[in-house]
């Protein structure tokens, strides 16, 4: 206890429990990182147009999972983000993904004075507390898309009998299928199992948002480097990401970092505490040698 108060003396509060945290950070060993890279494939194939995703015709994307089953898809890449389902058999799960976007078109989303923290729709998402509150932004393109996805999913779970759904999804198409991974789940059975993995994830809700995805959901979420996008919006507007990130350092290790929003310097907050010391380059990777993209 006496060096713990010497410490703080020396060092500061904040210091020390920056310290505390980075020591529970864990490094990924190259088959954990590999595990992932299937995902990271299909999150680059939301960039793909519908056509070309319902045809799995989209060169190097669709060839990385070659086993891949398109069920539906749609979007015009404009208004309405493309997105994509279909069946893994490889995985044993469907798979849910949708497009991202570039760094300077979704940074003044996100940065700008327009969005503001709002209820989710309750038709959309009954039963969920009030107290939870998204991204404006967020919740409206998720919801252009939302009732025809879970059709598919639905077609999907038929057809194949799989218990398992992923959702997948880079930058703005990340912060959708967060969104979309609370959706489904109350429009479809009990005893699916549920996994989101995404890249470049921007913060989506609040605290009680937060709190809600960490009780409810296995989320992770990949940031590169010195990516500015998932620091937005700022914890001092009310947004807090959930649990589940893993940051690749630019040693190229990956590090596993626990908790909301992980101060440490090995984590996203701790290495790029504002926008002016992120990068854009890095949002769409390179994650394990696969850049983001169609």
């Amino acid at each position: 206890m006496m060096l713990y108060l010497l410490a703080v003396a020396l060092f500061g509060a904040s210091s020390i429990r920056a310290l505390t945290t980075r020591q529970t950070i864990a490094v990924l060993d190259s088959s954990q990182v590999d595990s992932y890279t299937p995902y990271t494939y299909y999150a680059s194939t939301g960039y793909c147009s519908a056509a070309q995703t319902f045809a799995w015709d989209c060169g190097t994307n669709c060839e990385a999972n070659p086993s891949f089953v398109p069920v539906a898809s749609g979007g015009n890449g404009d208004a309405i983000q493309y997105w994509y389902v279909g069946y893994d058999p490889l995985l044993s799960t469907v798979i849910v993904a949708h497009q991202g976007t570039d760094p300077s078109e979704i940074l003044p989303l996100i940065t700008d004075a327009d969005f503001f923290l709002a209820n989710l729709d309750s038709s959309l998402f009954p039963g969920i507390s009030s107290d939870i509150k998204v991204h404006n932004g967020f919740s409206d393109a998720q919801a252009l898309t939302a009732t025809d996805v879970l059709a598919a999913v639905q077609t999907t779970l038929s057809k194949y009998g799989t218990m398992c759904i992923t959702l997948v999804g880079h930058s703005l198409g990340a912060a959708i299928s967060l969104l979309d991974s609370v959706y489904l789940p109350l429009h479809l059975p009990s005893g699916l199992t549920f996994q989101t993995i995404t890249y470049g994830l921007p913060r989506v809700g609040n605290q009680a948002f937060a709190d809600y995805v960490d009780a409810n959901l296995h989320l992770i979420h990949i940031n590169n480097k010195e990516d500015p996008i998932p620091i937005c919006p700022g914890m001092s507007l009310g947004f807090v990401h959930p649990a589940g990130e893993i940051h690749i350092e630019d040693s190229g290790e990956w590090a596993a970092c626990p908790g909301q929003d992980n101060p440490s310097t090995q984590c996203i907050v701790g290495d790029v505490p504002n926008i002016f010391d992120g990068n854009e380059s890095d949002h769409d990777g390179p994650y394990n040698a696969i850049e983001m993209g169609c």
